[in-house]
């Protein structure tokens, strides 16, 4: 599994909200041709822990995170927040939300897509469907959608939530705002 994304592949991944689409982050660009997505949606960036992600933020929005980090992670939200200028973050954010400074975060509650990350470290995402369709909701209506791609890890995967994540993106002064509500109540 996670020999096929080091070498360069897609697939899709349980996780506790819907299945997921993933790349390594390096290779993203394929999710954007798959899903036939705009180019300026953007994608998450989910890793096992929170520590790689929150190092990623600038220190304001760290330090702001931290206490919805330790309500709602591993679970379903998305912290969108503005990155540092250190050369990981920079190189990230070319690749998951080209010409941006921020980027979405998220630790899956779901112990088999983290122990899958465990072993190839963040990965790309976004929920397994084609632009504008419905989202898969389990492995078979993901293969439908995307026959050539593989489902990672073993069959049964967990049952998910079937709602996406709760989005949040900082607005500044300690505030977030919310952009999609979800499976999670902030």
């Amino acid at each position: 599994m996670a020999d096929h994304l080091h070498a360069g592949g897609a697939g899709v991944m349980p996780t506790d909200t819907l299945p997921a689409l993933v790349a390594i982050p390096a290779h993203a660009k394929q999710i954007w041709t798959l899903k036939q997505r705009p180019a300026e949606k953007p994608l998450i960036l989910m890793a096992s822990t929170s520590e790689p992600l929150l190092a990623l933020a600038t220190v304001e929005v760290r330090n702001a995170a931290r206490p919805l980090v330790e309500q709602h992670w591993p679970g379903a939200l998305t912290l969108v927040v503005p990155l540092s200028n250190e050369p990981l973050a920079c190189a990230l954010v070319d690749c998951l939300n080209p010409g941006a400074t921020t980027l979405g975060l998220r630790v899956p509650a779901c112990a088999q897509a983290r122990g899958l990350m465990e072993c190839t470290g963040p990965l790309a995402t976004t929920s397994a469907n084609p632009s504008g369709e419905p989202p898969a909701l389990n492995p078979d209506q993901a293969s439908l959608y995307f026959p050539q791609v593989p489902l990672l890890g073993p069959l049964p995967w967990p049952q998910p939530g079937g709602q996406a994540s709760t989005v949040l993106a900082w607005a500044g002064d300690g505030r977030w705002q919310t952009l999609r509500q979800g499976a999670v109540i902030p």
